[in-house]
């Protein structure tokens, strides 16, 4: 396997987590055989710094022409007094949407390891598997905003095409995982969501009629994530309640520093990168979760390269890592940035030898 992978390290410990996922390729490569090439390039704050932009003409072009994308943060109370387009998120809510990156995964699964990490009671932490599958380029987010001294005003819209890939998205992944999908929505008010709960049912009973499917108000699903997450499967919602209900998922983990996540498209680069944020408090103390970065690294060798037994190797290597307590003090660990990245470094050589 060939592949060009753009890195976009970003902000804060973006740089830190990024060195740890372009050493697990390495590693991935040399143990497989394959060949990874790897253009650095500035998204976000950096960006903004170095070049004026968020994203930076260059940078768009490497992930354009790139087989993956890897990027690490963005954002930091440094660009908070910066005029709104300018801002570092821009960055990265330009870059899916110019790739048209509408439908991101995220993943979720708790480790028995990890369940004293989490303010969640250890028995409704088990069992729990299940991916949000969150649209990603429509919505508030990118409505039509206005914003003067007294009023202000962001629409949500959405259109029909926009909600049915991604919900054969959804309904593709549950088929392969436990059958159940779950729409989480606001329809009892927002009008929007009468149209996400018209057309999403439509379609799953015209295309998917083995699936289990149930409708659910995002209120609801925010107290059943909590008080009983074990009966989700995948999830699938808009995009604002998709990223409401990922940080409020990443506490079953016991920390955000857990979490990957992919952002796909139907031709060209897909997106991945952990959920978490800069973290600008921690940056450059070697104190950053790097498991997160290297589990979105997997996601990446899954999705976009084809490589599902190497993707496997990682997440097992993460795995055994938490079970044997070595991670970083967000889990309850010793280790920083380095040691926990060579802990699953060292377990991917012992697996392959």
């Amino acid at each position: 396997m060939k592949a060009t992978i753009a890195l976009l390290p970003g902000d804060g410990i973006g740089p830190e987590i990024m060195a740890q996922a372009r050493l697990l390729l390495q590693h991935i490569a040399a143990l497989g055989g394959h060949r990874f090439e790897f253009e650095s390039r500035p998204i976000g704050g950096a960006a903004v710094d170095a070049l004026g932009q968020p994203l930076p003409g260059n940078t768009l072009a490497a992930c354009r022409t790139a087989d993956a994308v890897l990027l690490g943060a963005v954002g930091g109370p440094r660009w908070d007094r910066i005029e709104s387009v300018m801002r570092p998120e821009q960055g990265l809510l330009e870059l899916r949407r110019k790739l048209g990156l509408y439908a991101n995964l995220r993943p979720v699964a708790s480790h028995p390891a990890l369940f004293a990490a989490s303010p969640i009671k250890p028995d409704r932490l088990a069992g729990v598997d299940l991916v949000v599958v969150r649209e990603l380029t429509g919505g508030l987010y990118f409505g039509r905003k206005f914003e003067g001294a007294n009023r202000a005003e962001d629409v949500c819209s959405y259109r029909r095409e926009e909600i049915e890939r991604l919900v054969r998205r959804a309904a593709d992944l549950t088929i392969r995982r436990r059958g159940k999908l779950t729409l989480v929505d606001k329809a009892n008010v927002l009008a929007t969501s009468r149209l996400w709960r018209r057309v999403t049912t439509e379609l799953v009973a015209r295309e998917y009629p083995g699936l289990e499917f149930e409708t659910m108000l995002i209120d609801a699903a925010a107290m059943h994530l909590i008080s009983r997450p074990a009966q989700f499967d995948v999830l699938v919602t808009e995009n604002l309640f998709g990223d409401i209900l990922t940080d409020e998922a990443a506490m079953l983990t016991g920390s955000m520093g857990m979490l990957p996540s992919a952002s796909l498209g139907d031709d060209g680069a897909a997106v991945y990168e952990p959920i978490h944020g800069s973290a600008p408090d921690i940056a450059g103390q070697n104190r950053a979760n790097p498991f997160g970065m290297l589990l979105s690294a997997a996601m990446m060798l899954r999705h976009s390269l084809g490589l599902e037994e190497e993707a496997l190797l990682v997440e097992r290597a993460v795995a055994d890592c938490l079970s044997a307590g070595q991670c970083s003090a967000d889990l309850g660990g010793t280790l920083g940035t380095d040691a926990a990245g060579a802990a699953v470094f060292q377990r991917l050589s012992r697996a392959a030898a």
